[in-house]
C-alpha cells in the first residue's frame, strides 16, 4: 500500500513522497472522523491551512512576473482566479487527485469544494516534506504548465457582479443582493449560501455557492443571462 500510495502521487506530482503520512493526511476528509494516536484528529485541514498560504504565495510571484505591466487590481485577479476553489477543483481533477480522496461522502462524486480543499492540502504536505522550492517547481511546471492556461484565465471577464451593477447604473435601476439561506451540504459538511437578486424589487435570479462571494457571483450571472433573453422580464424591470 506504501508503494502504490507513492506510485500514484508520483503520477500527479512528478516526483515521489518522502514523508507519505503527510501525502495520506492530505486526502482524508473530516467526515471520516479518523483520529491519529493520541485521540488527535487526523484529517486534511491544518494541512489546507498551510498549503492555501503557500499556494497564495507562489501564485502571487508567478503572476507578479508574468504581467510586468498591470497594476494591482489586475494582479489581485490573475491570482484570485487560479487559487479560487473552481479552479483548484477542476485542476485536482484534471490530475487524478481526486480518485485519492478519502471520505464519507456517499451518493455524489466529490464536488469541487472538497477537491479543492485536498490539492491546497497536499501543497502543504509537499512544502513540509520537500520544501519551497518543490512548491514552486509543482505548481509552474505541473499546475500552470499543463493544467492552467494562465493568460487565458487572467484575461477571462468573470466578475459577473460588477457587469450587473454597471447594468443597473446604465438603466438607473437598483439591485438588491438577499441571503436566502445559510446551511451545511449533509455530506460534506461544507457550507452553502443561496442568494438571490431583486432588481427593481423584481426577483431575477438565485443561485447558490461554498461562499457568499461565489453565489453572488453565480447568481449575477444568471440575471445577466436572464436580462439578455428575457424582454418581458427586462422590460418589466426597466418599467417600460
Amino acid at each position: 500500500k506504501e508503494r502504490q500510495l507513492c506510485r500514484s502521487f508520483y503520477s500527479i506530482l512528478g516526483f515521489y513522497p518522502h514523508k507519505t503520512d503527510l501525502y495520506r493526511q492530505a486526502v482524508m476528509h473530516r467526515s471520516l472522523h479518523a483520529k491519529a494516536s493520541g485521540g488527535r484528529r487526523y484529517n486534511n485541514e491544518r494541512l489546507e491551512f498551510l498549503g492555501d498560504a503557500v499556494l497564495g504565495a507562489v501564485v502571487g510571484d508567478i503572476v507578479y512576473n508574468a504581467f510586468k505591466y498591470k497594476g494591482e487590481g489586475f494582479l489581485t485577479s490573475a491570482r484570485s482566479k487560479v487559487v479560487k476553489r473552481e479552479t483548484l477543483g477542476r485542476v485536482a481533477h484534471d490530475m487524478g487527485l481526486t480518485k485519492l480522496i478519502r471520505s464519507d461522502v456517499t451518493g455524489k462524486s466529490h464536488n469541487s469544494y472538497m477537491a479543492g480543499n485536498a490539492f491546497e492540502a497536499v501543497i502543504g504536505a509537499v512544502y513540509l516534506d520537500r520544501g519551497y522550492d518543490h512548491c514552486v517547481w509543482l505548481i509552474r511546471e505541473r499546475v500552470l504548465g499543463q493544467y492552467i492556461d494562465l493568460m487565458k484565465l487572467a484575461s477571462e471577464e468573470q466578475n459577473f457582479k460588477s457587469r450587473l451593477l454597471e447594468w443597473c447604473q446604465k438603466y438607473k435601476v437598483e439591485a438588491e443582493f438577499e441571503l436566502v439561506q445559510e446551511r451545511k451540504e449533509e455530506e460534506t459538511d461544507s457550507p452553502i449560501f443561496v442568494s438571490r437578486i431583486l432588481i427593481s424589487g423584481i426577483e431575477c435570479s438565485t443561485a447558490q455557492g461554498y461562499s457568499k462571494k461565489e453565489s453572488h457571483q453565480k447568481a449575477s450571472k444568471e440575471a445577466l443571462k436572464v436580462l439578455r433573453k428575457d424582454e418581458a422580464l427586462r422590460n418589466k424591470v426597466l418599467g417600460i
